[in-house]
């Protein structure tokens, strides 16, 4: 009799076929969304193989997306953590503590001697991606890490910095933070696995210490070297800390043991929960039949009964749209091919692209600029002009600068303004629709929606704390299924059914993504889905905006991810459905809508004869700089302790800091950057004193009038005798 022990996870499939007490077959693979599809493919493989064999042979099945395949197939069904449980104790009798990391789910077992034998402790986490394995690739993706490259970064002797560890989301926006500081790549990761780490330590073992020896298990931990060398840094200071005496001879790397298949210990356990129950029992394999018929047939009923209609609608409404709204798609290309009078250049430095747009004195756009942010605002800001000047517009007038990047640019590039992120996309949208009542402007990690009269900003809501309606989560799930974002639209459409998403918290809805996965729904499905629900997360959830009429009836939509047609039609028809009157236009430039409104305001002081205070395209590509995030970089102004970054750019004429704890040669001029408040610009108390002295200078030489006028109203009058 052979056994198969199957573990159906969240992201992979394992599998293992016993037979005498040896492995005979195995395989671990990604099923990207198709879980039965996956274990369809394996039991085919194994029935070829090994002659796995209906009515004779036995299956046993765990993980997540276990339920639904397990009476399909005859399977037995086991609980995860009772499936791992069974493999350590089988194969690791002295190990104490247990931290498996999978794709979304983390779980620690802690095993403790009792007069019955061996007694668990068992705590999950499933709810929430922070600590996660997808906590860790969606980051690396952000910061363009290659899998391989991720695998092998290191942990020792990196420099930390402060990331979220409770969600994924806010870990996310801390290293795209950081990112844009000019911290290294190398150090953000570093933090990375710190922060998992910290998560599992802090929330998964409730108080109790994790005893050796410990087994680490799951793909992240078997496979990212830096993880197990964080690993080893807590536990050993933890242990030493609370005076874990241990064995003679023995250190912390020898009591923490990864094994070679620690990927396969659920599907192990399945096993040996197989061998210690009766032959007869539960879990006979009853052939691959039913499941083919659900692959093939039955998902697709089921799909059809519980889902909804097409996002596209039928062919009819979607080649209407698609001749409507069908052009935003592509990026905008240079608009002349010469240009001989001075340009005004606008530049939007986005959480995660960066933008510009070169606009005539006149007003008339003449070249646009749209790319994937590189990580570093320098660099960004190079590679932008660099693309300005090949389009050969090398007079600039002028300078604008918007968006998460403008305070760290400003003065390294010379630029004329910076100009607040709503204030520029208002100017945008007004611009081209001066009739606008309402601008929508959804971005790569915020969303913004301003409410106009006569002109001008009434109201305005912004969501940049919570990755839910935001265009980053559309991108970071077509990312993990492997479709490149230009492509997002056109899969979307193609789905003919779409299940229903549910609002709110970006985290619950991935936990809710991955719920519709297990139900057999594809990838292109859950696709159009996401689409669907943006517009209730942008106006219900974020901008908290019941009454949508209230708002207005000329509605704007703008930013980055209106580029993507899947969120344009599903805005277009939740909109009108509220609001069935509604004009709702695209901005002509949706993506760059930033960087226009910088230049246009940019344009709105320009005259003729004014001196542009940029330093020149030569100038900004020999810039030379150097990032220092150390203990000295943190800031001592509260409790916070915000670590800064110290980003130094060599500049002719700049006066250099030697008095500061991180010195600076005369010949450079420093960028502070990750404070949170103006106070975190200062570096120590001297600087401060500094300040106040030349704000009371300034006082002397420009009174506040008001206050003149209280002290002399206010002031005693003696009386005579």
């Amino acid at each position: 009799m052979r056994i198969v022990g199957l573990d159906v996870g969240s992201t992979t499939v394992k599998a293992v076929l016993q037979e005498n007490g040896a492995v005979r077959w195995r395989d671990y693979q990604r099923h990207n969304t198709h879980q039965a599809e996956k274990v369809l493919e394996f039991l085919a493989r194994m029935e070829a193989e090994w002659r796995l064999e209906p009515g004779r042979d036995r299956v046993v099945l765990t993980g997540s997306g276990a339920g639904l395949i397990a009476p399909l197939v005859g399977g037995r069904l086991v609980q995860e953590v009772v499936a791992v449980a069974a493999a350590v104790e089988h194969l690791h009798p002295a190990v104490r503590f247990v931290s498996e990391i999978g794709g979304e789910d983390m779980k620690t077992i802690f095993f403790t001697a009792t007069e019955a034998g061996r007694g668990k402790q068992i705590y999950m986490q499933a709810a929430c991606s922070g600590g996660t394995g997808t906590f860790i690739e969606k980051t690396a993706r952000k910061l363009r890490i290659a899998p391989e490259a991720l695998q092998a970064m290191s942990y020792a002797g990196r420099t930390l910095h402060k990331i979220s560890s409770k969600c994924g989301i806010f870990a996310e926006t801390d290293a795209n933070s950081l990112l844009k500081s000019g911290v290294p790549v190398e150090e953000i990761v570093a933090s990375l696995y710190e922060a998992v780490v910290y998560q599992n330590l802090a929330t998964l073992t409730k108080g109790n210490t994790p005893m050796p020896e410990v087994l680490l298990l799951g793909g992240p931990n078997c496979f990212f070297r830096g993880l197990q060398e964080a690993w080893r840094q807590h536990l050993g200071l933890l242990w030493a800390e609370r005076g874990v005496a241990l064995p003679a001879g023995a250190t912390p790397e020898t009591l923490i043991t990864v094994p070679q298949d620690g990927l396969y210990y659920g599907a192990l356990g399945c096993v040996q929960v197989a061998l210690g129950e009766a032959a007869e029992g539960a879990g006979t394999y009853a052939g691959r039949e039913r499941l083919a018929w659900w692959v093939a047939e039955g998902q697709h009923e089921a799909k059809a009964k519980e889902g909804g209609a097409a996002l596209g609608g039928d062919a009819a409404a979607l080649a209407a749209f698609r001749a409507r709204y069908g052009t935003i798609q592509a990026p905008r290309p240079a608009r002349r091919a010469a240009h001989d009078g001075p340009v005004l250049l606008g530049s939007d430095f986005g959480s995660t692209t960066a933008k510009a747009v070169a606009l005539s004195t006149e007003g008339e756009v003449l070249h646009t600029a749209y790319a994937p942010s590189r990580g570093n605002p320098i660099e960004d800001a190079k590679a932008l002009l660099r693309e300005v000047r090949q389009a050969g517009f090398t007079k600039i007038g002028g300078l604008a600068l918007t968006g998460y990047g403008k305070d760290l640019l400003r003065g390294i590039l010379g630029a004329d303004e910076a100009v607040v992120e709503t204030v520029a996309h208002a100017r945008a949208a007004i611009e081209v629709f001066p009739d606008a009542e309402v601008i929508c402007d959804v971005g790569g990690t915020d969303v913004k929606i301003m409410m106009l009269r006569q002109g001008t900003v009434a109201d305005f809501r912004l969501n940049s704390q919570c990755s839910s309606g935001n265009g980053a989560f559309l991108q970071g799930v077509a990312e993990r299924y492997g479709i490149a974002l230009e492509e997002y639209a056109d899969k979307a459409f193609a789905a003919r059914a779409m299940p229903a998403l549910a609002m709110g918290c970006g985290v619950f809805l991935q936990s809710d993504i991955v719920n519709q996965q297990r139900k057999g729904w594809a990838a292109e499905e859950i696709m159009a889905a996401l689409a669907a629900v943006l517009p209730q997360n942008v106006w219900i959830y974020a901008g908290q905006l019941n009454n949508l009429r209230a708002a207005g009836r000329r509605f704007v939509l703008q930013g980055g991810t209106h580029r993507n047609l899947a969120v344009v039609k599903a805005q277009v028809d939740f909109i009108t459905a509220r609001v069935p009157d509604a004009e709702i236009r695209v901005h002509p430039h949706a993506g760059e809508a930033g960087a226009l409104g910088a230049a246009l305001t940019l344009r709105d002081a320009w005259h003729p004869g004014l001196r542009s205070r940029f330093r020149g395209f030569d100038a900004v590509e020999a810039l030379d700089y150097r990032a220092t995030t150390t203990e000295d970089t943190v800031c001592r102004w509260c409790t916070v302790n915000c670590k800064r970054s110290f980003i130094d750019v060599r500049l002719p004429g700049a006066a250099g800091r030697p008095w500061s704890k991180v010195p600076l040669d005369p010949g450079w001029e420093r960028v502070i950057a990750g404070n949170s408040c103006p106070k975190g610009l200062l570096e120590d108390a001297n600087e401060m004193r500094a300040v106040k002295a030349a704000m009371e200078e300034s006082q002397g030489a420009s009174p506040n009038l008001g206050a003149v006028v209280r002290d002399e109203a206010f002031r005693a009058v003696g009386l005579a005798g």
